[in-house]
């Protein structure tokens, strides 16, 4: 039987508090319906789906990839304050586990974020993430990711600069810029940027 050319990279579930309705059953079904190869489970801040994720994927012939979508504090995940009553302290970041390493240090980075950096949300900073890069991918994300966010507000140089501190990081083959296209203008915006 031929595969779907297509993959879920950025998925949340019903473990996506407050974020995510697909129940693991319903989406395993319509997955193996359509054929697809592999999906990723990302839900925010957790991964606490992984594991019934991963058993539900391999029970329909389906290559489970194991992420989640962090939030990086925009300075140091152990600073507590903020401008405007939450927003300001994190962006989105998508990071996949390309093998046992990367699932290990995605575990590393969601438990410090829930005992380190939980301000609203549990947070890691880029000093952390550059400590535990090893065997994972990183995606740019969605409009309320760092990079997105620079091109909304017309800086350029800084998404730029920003761009090239996660390929330095994470190595130009870890690293991928997130189109999304849900009709948004704001996201229209940013994808033509992106490209």
């Amino acid at each position: 039987m031929s595969h779907a050319d297509f993959v879920h990279l950025h998925l949340h579930t019903e473990y996506s508090l407050l974020d995510g309705a697909c129940r693991l059953d319903r989406l395993m079904d319509k997955a193996h319906d359509l054929r697809f190869p592999a999906l990723a489970i990302t839900d925010h801040g957790a991964l606490c789906g992984a594991i019934d994720f991963y058993q539900a994927a391999r029970n329909k012939g389906i290559k489970p990839i194991i992420g989640c979508e962090v939030y990086v504090a925009p300075g140091s995940r152990f600073d507590k304050k903020t401008s405007s009553g939450g927003r300001d302290v994190y962006h989105h970041l998508v990071l996949l586990a390309k093998d046992e390493v990367g699932y290990r240090n995605l575990i590393k980075l969601v438990t410090a974020a829930h005992l380190e950096g939980y301000y609203y949300k549990p947070r890691i900073d880029k000093e952390i993430l550059a400590k535990h890069k090893e065997g994972l991918i990183a995606l740019s994300g969605c409009l309320a990711s760092e990079i997105p966010e620079l091109i909304q507000r017309e800086q350029l140089d800084k998404a730029r600069a920003t761009v090239d501190w996660f390929k330095q990081t994470f190595g130009a083959e870890n690293f991928y810029l997130e189109l999304q296209n849900h009709t948004i203008p704001e996201q229209i915006n940013v994808d033509r940027q992106l490209i």
